[in-house]
């Protein structure tokens, strides 16, 4: 934080004006013409006791797309859904330390739950009570955390006071973000000038305090982040993998949208076999040194399978016993993100640590099941763990596969959705031959299909995962059609 100047900085604040904590210094991760341009329109004028602030709106301000410059280059397919965010993955908080001094009980109730959001998991978050002048208090003995967010509901004159004391104990690159319920470009203004690094208006939910904290440490020369869909089956057999590798093909001809699959069921997945690639190297030689991993290595591992759609290729032997450890796994379906805007990662049917790791931290999760009793049980059970791990993020879609088998007795649909609670349901009709054509010739059902119901399911559920309006004839509503969508 930007100490208050008055007379000679370097005498009485014990910095030089010319280093990185001077007036003119932007913070490394702002836009670069965000505060020179806030200069330009007002010049600093000191506040006084009857200063009155400008009665405009922070909504009037530039937006953070509208600040954004030198945005790393995408595809040129994918350009348009990046430009509306539609395929962005979400960011993650780094390593650091964060204290929150709250005034109100529900800006304390969302930092309690921020810190629990997957996104924060390795920052170390402290929420307390007394707002702005406690933290003024605590950091008089302490040291400063590298972010402090703060909340004062008091007027402007006492809240720019009291930042004015916090900013004689904050040590070195320490950021701070204030909570207040003035919502005015004046104040806004005369904190950007201070180095409050953002301003935020109560009340709050957790989602808005997580994304001030991972966008204040956003890299605008990072590469983009894409977004990872997770599939998993509630049972074996259920055919999640094969649901998997459609989407993806979907994504890739019909959403235009680049696309890799992660096939992480080593010792069987299918991924290879469902798209007739025998790659030389794949996801374990990946996962055996998750370290060296860059674009160059990744796009070397990696099959091309269509200009559009890459494959991390499982090794589907059983030749080791694959103890790898729950951090390369991780760090493998991280990195990977930055490849392309869709990564569906096509997990097993098993349980260990870092399949669970790796299930939490995706940004969307799709079950697959099938209408009978162990689906549903293992299925609600996939929903419960997902529900209380991951409070922020809306709830897993649904596949109900293989519906309508003939001679076997099934859970009714409507059933089985209540007793999950999940309102994203796609339902998939039993059809032997069309996916066993498809998988016998190495193709995918779009390929083979023609104008099938399950064409018709999984266009939609590629249409709710790339966030883009369904065709004017489907249909929104209602179990007795194909699917229901929200």
């Amino acid at each position: 934080m930007i100490k208050p100047q008055s007379g000679s900085a370097e005498a009485e604040d014990g910095f030089n004006p010319d280093d990185e904590f001077s007036v003119d210094t932007l913070d490394p991760w702002r836009a670069p013409d965000a505060l020179a341009r806030i200069e330009d329109e007002d010049p600093f004028q000191p506040l006084g006791d009857d200063h009155a602030f400008e009665t405009a709106s922070l909504d009037d301000l530039p937006t953070s797309a509208e600040l954004e410059r030198d945005a790393p280059a995408v595809p040129a397919a994918d350009a348009a859904a990046f430009a509306s965010g539609s395929v962005a993955g979400d960011l993650s908080a780094p390593r650091i330390g964060i204290h929150i001094f709250c005034e109100r009980p529900d800006t304390a109730a969302a930092g309690d739950l921020a810190a629990k959001d997957r996104r924060m998991t390795r920052a170390t978050t402290v929420v307390r009570p007394g707002g702005l002048a406690a933290a003024v208090e605590h950091y008089q003995t302490q040291p400063t955390p590298p972010l402090i967010i703060v909340e004062c509901l008091d007027k402007a004159q006492v809240l720019i006071g009291l930042l004015d004391q916090l900013a004689e104990h904050c040590d070195a690159g320490t950021k701070v973000v204030v909570i207040g319920d003035h919502n005015d470009i004046a104040l806004y203004r005369e904190l950007m000038r201070r180095g409050v690094s953002e301003y935020l208006v109560a009340p709050l939910n957790a989602l808005q305090l997580i994304h001030a904290v991972t966008t204040l440490y956003a890299d605008p020369s990072a590469a983009f982040i894409g977004r990872q869909i997770a599939f998993v089956g509630a049972r074996g057999g259920v055919g999640s993998s094969t649901i998997a590798h459609n989407l993806a093909h979907m994504l890739s001809e019909r959403m235009q949208s680049s696309t890799v699959i992660v096939d992480f069921d080593l010792p069987f997945g299918t991924a290879g076999l469902d798209f007739n690639q025998d790659p030389l190297q794949g996801v374990v030689d990946a996962l055996s040194q998750p370290d060296r991993l860059d674009a160059v290595l990744m796009d070397r591992m990696m099959v091309r399978c269509s200009d559009r759609l890459s494959l991390f290729a499982a090794p589907a032997t059983l030749d080791s016993d694959y103890d790898i450890a729950a951090e390369a796994f991780e760090e493998v379906a991280t990195k990977t993100r930055t490849t392309a805007p869709f990564v569906i990662l096509d997990l097993p049917h098993l349980w260990a640590n870092w399949m669970r790791r790796v299930l939490l931290g995706a940004d969307e999760v799709v079950i697959t099941a099938a209408p009978d009793l162990a689906s549903l049980r293992n299925a609600k059970n996939i929903v419960d763990l997902l529900r209380q791990a991951r409070p922020n993020d809306q709830p897993p879609r649904l596949v109900l596969n293989q519906m309508g088998m003939p001679g076997r007795p099934e859970i009714p649909a409507k059933d089985f959705i209540a007793a999950l609670g999940v309102e994203s349901v796609i339902m998939m009709p039993f059809d032997a031959k069309l996916f066993g054509q498809a998988a016998n010739n190495g193709q995918m059902i779009d390929e083979v299909g023609g104008k099938s119901k399950a064409i018709e399911g999984l266009t939609t559920l590629a249409q709710l995962i790339a966030r883009r309006d369904p065709p004017p004839t489907a249909k929104k509503s209602g179990l007795s059609s194909l699917f229901k969508l929200k």
